[in-house]
């Protein structure tokens, strides 16, 4: 073998081992990381109690308390 041939040789193992990594690394991550929700956040004024409701709710009742809010923006 030539020079340049090994030197190719070694050039494309280590690169289909690091994409082998990569996609063995994203399809781990796919798989054990939750799902994104749609889900809206809110915080109660009056006690400060941190809840979700549906997305396409504007305003929610505290579970707690039952005052009305607005969703939370972080």
């Amino acid at each position: 073998m030539f020079p340049g041939q090994i030197i190719f040789l070694c050039f494309a193992v280590v690169t289909g081992a690091l994409g082998m990594m990569v996609a063995l690394y994203e399809y781990r991550r796919k798989r054990f990381e939750p799902e994104p929700t749609e889900d809206r956040v809110f915080r109660c004024d009056g006690c400060a109690y941190v809840y979700t409701d549906d997305h396409d709710v504007d305003r929610s009742r505290c579970p707690e308390c039952g005052l009305f809010n607005s969703p939370f923006v972080f």
